[in-house]
């Protein structure tokens, strides 16, 4: 069996309840957003700001390889969520709307929604267990739209 299908298997265990799963499905890609914002707020050094790159752009790098060493396809997929949050977090930022605390306000928010779904659930967060599952969440979601597409992961 392949590591990623392993990680998904596992991640799957605790998240069978319908309801669990609606709000995972909305959490999880939130909370990878809210991540990218609030990382791309923490000041950088000069010497990397003036190139105009974040914290954000620096660690998207490792999660991105990351996610391509599980997979092909979800490594796309991860690159286009990524892409998406950078633009949103741009829109945010164009609009003078504050990146930081609209990321932080809606980090509790997504978090807190997870915890509803897991007492739900009846069973604990598997990231819990081990830390790979905050990116094995993502991957998780995007397995689903794969699937509808017809393309293999």
């Amino acid at each position: 069996m392949r590591s990623i299908e392993r990680l998904l298997m596992q991640y799957g265990e605790s998240h069978q309840n319908k309801t669990n799963v609606i709000i995972h499905a909305i959490a999880v890609p939130s909370i990878y957003f809210v991540t990218i914002g609030l990382l791309w707020s923490l000041p950088v050094p000069y010497v990397i700001a003036q190139f105009d790159i974040t914290w954000a752009h620096i660690i998207a790098v490792p999660v991105l390889y990351y996610y391509f060493m599980l997979s092909g396809p979800i490594g796309a997929a991860m690159t286009l969520l990524t892409i998406l949050c950078f633009g949103a977090v741009n829109t945010l930022a164009h609009f003078n709307i504050s990146v930081w605390l609209f990321s932080l306000v809606l980090f509790f928010v997504m978090w807190g929604l997870q915890f509803i779904g897991h007492h739900i659930e009846g069973k604990k967060p598997s990231f819990f267990d081990d830390l790979r599952f905050l990116l094995v969440g993502p991957a998780w979601w995007w397995v689903h739209w794969l699937k509808r597409m017809n393309i293999s992961y």
